[in-house]
């Protein structure tokens, strides 16, 4: 077909299309060769998790505590903050006062929640004592 009867909208998905194509063949190519090189005896050793030469015992499966999880969030949130400091600080001259007054505001807003979670106990990675509101 002669390429002008395309559209550039069509040509872009065509594009698309072929490089979608590729990436599956090229998935299904690399899964088809490991099932047919791998080996395909079975053993008990093999069947056994692997952590680093030491022989497991016991159960993997446990409950981490929620303290784990939140910190783990408190972790995002704190972590995506920088990301939106740095992406400011990149363009300050260009947003001008207005821009320091947002970022300020922004700034401000997450140094509230990170005392809220402090005074709450968030942030106490220890024993808690009994008292505490936040068991």
């Amino acid at each position: 077909m002669d390429p002008a009867v395309f559209k550039p909208w069509e040509m872009e998905l065509l594009g698309w299309l072929i490089y979608v194509g590729m990436v599956l063949g090229l998935l299904a190519a690399f899964l088809f060769m490991a099932w047919w090189l791998g080996e395909k005896r079975q053993a008990r050793d093999k069947d056994m998790p692997y952590e680093c030469g030491i022989v497991p015992t016991g159960s993997a499966r446990f409950a981490f505590p929620a303290v784990f999880y939140l910190v783990a969030v408190f972790f995002l949130v704190f972590d995506i903050e920088g990301v939106f400091i740095f992406t400011w600080a990149v363009a300050a001259k260009d947003l001008g006062f207005l821009g320091w007054l947002r970022m300020s505001l922004f700034i401000f807003v997450l140094l509230l929640s990170l005392f809220y979670i402090w005074s709450k106990g968030g942030l106490t990675w220890g024993r808690r004592s009994p008292g505490n509101p936040a068991d």
